[in-house]
């Protein structure tokens, strides 16, 4: 049974997954072209799922399971008769890393402190600390409990907003979703990390941001859809919470002429919530597990791990 993989770090999976599952014939491509060549009896395309074409999926005429890279499937909701199974559960430490980032810098104003330095500015003001603040997480999964140990690390209260979930460990408080206002008014910073659905399209919202103290940040790491963006660039333009950052936007990447870039107290950065510089080593336990159920039983033995 052939497997094909797209990635940049392509060959690294193949010898691995060749070393660890013998029975399955690994090949490996960097780029499409390179992946369409080798598409015709692939049974199964490894990848992150924003760069698997309809147009290598087609390719692949024997194909009955896509190995996403990712934990997000979003452009593969669509197809029909193949099992779909992600990378869910890696990508807490780099989540969580990234959110503290943002909250520090926007907290700080570390912004401020780059043009200084480039300005040859020397400007000292009192530096808030995250230290007894409440940082409230709208979306309670796996990346949600790691963050909210972190936080916890640098002496913070946490609560969430989730939709199914009434506990979880580490979190104060938990509000359902029809409550997310309220939660945002008590806390300091509001992070999304929810999935993107129909439920959650723009679950924060013109009446949400409202609702959140006049020093609030705002941290959105999760989708772009998740977030009324026309929403928060009039808020920030009026001044109404104290800043924000985002990882992900409306429209990936964030088209040059959108104002988002140039909002006051607004930190952008470029859909990097999910990367690290080790994920290669992140991801390949669960490929070894995946595709030695595979080897052993074919696409019926990977029930319990489909994504849908």
């Amino acid at each position: 049974m052939s497997i094909l993989i797209l990635e940049s770090n392509a060959e690294f999976y193949a010898s691995r997954l060749a070393e660890a599952v013998p029975d399955l014939e690994f090949k490996s491509a960097t780029t499409e072209d390179e992946a369409l060549s080798l598409a015709g009896d692939a049974r199964v395309l490894v990848g992150l799922a924003p760069y698997l074409s309809p147009r290598l999926i087609s390719a692949c005429g024997k194909l009955e399971w896509i190995q996403a890279l990712t934990t997000g499937v979003d452009n593969l909701k669509g197809l029909k008769d193949i099992a779909i199974t992600n990378c869910h559960g890696i990508h807490g430490p780099q989540m969580s890393e990234l959110a503290v980032m943002m909250m520090l810098a926007a907290l700080r104003d570390f912004p401020k402190m780059l043009a200084n330095q480039k300005a040859h500015v020397w400007e000292r003001w009192p530096q808030p600390i995250l230290s007894g603040r409440t940082a409230c997480i709208v979306g309670l999964g796996a990346i949600a409990e790691h963050l909210a140990g972190v936080l916890a690390a640098f002496g913070m209260t946490v609560t969430g907003v989730s939709g199914g979930r009434s506990e979880a460990p580490g979190f104060a408080r938990i509000f359902p979703r029809e409550r997310l206002a309220e939660a945002a008014g008590e806390a300091d910073f509001l992070v999304l990390l929810t999935p993107y659905s129909p439920q959650t399209h723009h679950i924060v919202d013109a009446a949400v941001i409202a609702a959140m103290k006049p020093t609030g940040i705002l941290v959105n790491i999760s989708r772009g859809g998740c977030l009324d963006e026309a929403a928060l660039v009039e808020a920030l333009r009026a001044g109404r919470i104290a800043g924000a950052a985002l990882d992900v936007f409306s429209a990936s990447p964030l088209p040059p002429d959108d104002p988002l870039w140039d909002m006051p107290n607004l930190i952008v950065t470029p859909h990097i919530g999910g990367f690290s510089d080790v994920y290669h080593e992140q991801a390949l336990p669960i490929l070894v597990a995946n595709m030695a159920d595979y080897a052993k039983g074919g696409v019926a033995a990977l029930k319990g791990r489909l994504d849908r």
